[in-house]
């Protein structure tokens, strides 16, 4: 028997029409959006289907609406019969999975994510802040690139082998982009994000989302969670408001929260929602896993047959 982990994505993975195709087909996704529709205020719908790009890529939209399209996968896949034995997500995609397993419910995690999007971007001003993707380079020597730099650079994604994303202070970032460059980096690519997400710099949007947790409740773990802050499984419900206002200013582990699943005998990754990035993080992280997704009709169909195979 297959041991299988549900993972989820982050911002960045979506796209206008996501969820559309599985939300006119099934009923039970169609549901998601109109539950996160009510909660949040405007037609989730409208937004993930027929919207632009720009709109979707504004941070406190592009948030909930991942999150909605995600839920509406997850919804199906267990109307199929499909449920995970554990749950992980990268950044924005660690609620999903926390709605997953039914530690937050969608209503609350929709309203959370729509202001976490609005302070870490408000948190540092455009042009004060930003993100490199460093390819090629071993993770020790990212580190040390960071260290040797004056001023705010810190690593803010564990991605997968050979890439791992850096932050902080524009000018800090272009210089340990450079050191990494003369390390050995095969490249140092700077990201069209406006903000150093998961750096120090964001404690302050970290402490304004603890307040939107207050009126939060937080409910039994169906499946065990991987936290992205410690790459291992949060222990109880009461210690995940903790852990995702620490996760707005820590490096996101995802690599190594994947090498905790694969270590525990989870052989199967079904990537849930919009996208195939995390497939590829999988990818290069372990050879020996079988790794599918599912975001629309065509890919529920194929990963149903793989599976029941």
């Amino acid at each position: 028997m297959s041991k299988i982990a549900f993972v989820f994505p982050g911002q960045g993975a979506q796209y206008v029409g996501m969820g559309e195709e599985l939300a006119k087909e099934y009923p039970v996704a169609s549901e998601v959006f109109n539950q996160a529709s009510e909660a949040i205020g405007y037609d989730m719908k409208e937004l993930c289907f027929n919207s632009s790009a720009e709109e979707l890529k504004l941070t406190e939209k592009t948030q909930p609406s991942i999150l909605t399209a995600s839920i509406a996968v997850y919804k199906v896949m267990l109307e199929k019969g499909i449920k995970p034995e554990a749950v992980a997500g990268l950044s924005l995609g660690e609620y999903s999975a926390l709605v997953a397993s039914g530690v937050l419910d969608l209503s609350d995690a929709v309203k959370v994510v729509r202001q976490r999007g609005k302070y870490m971007q408000e948190e540092v001003p455009v042009g004060v802040g930003g993100m490199a993707a460093i390819l090629g380079l071993d993770g020790a020597l990212v580190e040390e690139a960071c260290a040797e730099t004056e001023g705010v650079v810190e690593p803010a994604n564990y991605n997968c082998p050979g890439q791992l994303v850096i932050a902080g202070e524009l000018a800090a970032v272009e210089k340990a982009s450079e050191k990494c460059r003369e390390k050995g980096a095969k490249k140092a690519v700077m990201l069209p994000v406006s903000a150093p997400f998961h750096t120090s710099m964001l404690k302050g949007a970290g402490e304004k989302l603890a307040v939107e947790f207050e009126g939060v409740s937080f409910g039994p773990m169906t499946y065990p969670v991987v936290a992205n802050v410690t790459a291992d499984y949060v222990e109880n419900s009461d210690a995940v408001k903790g852990l995702l206002i620490d996760q707005v200013s820590s490096p996101v582990k995802w690599e190594m929260s994947i090498r905790k699943l694969v270590e525990d005998g989870f052989d199967t990754f079904v990537e849930i929602g919009p996208g195939k990035a995390l497939s590829k993080f999988i990818k290069k992280i372990s050879r020996e896993v079988t790794i599918l997704n599912v975001e629309d009709v065509a890919s529920l169909e194929k990963t149903l047959a793989k599976l029941e195979a």
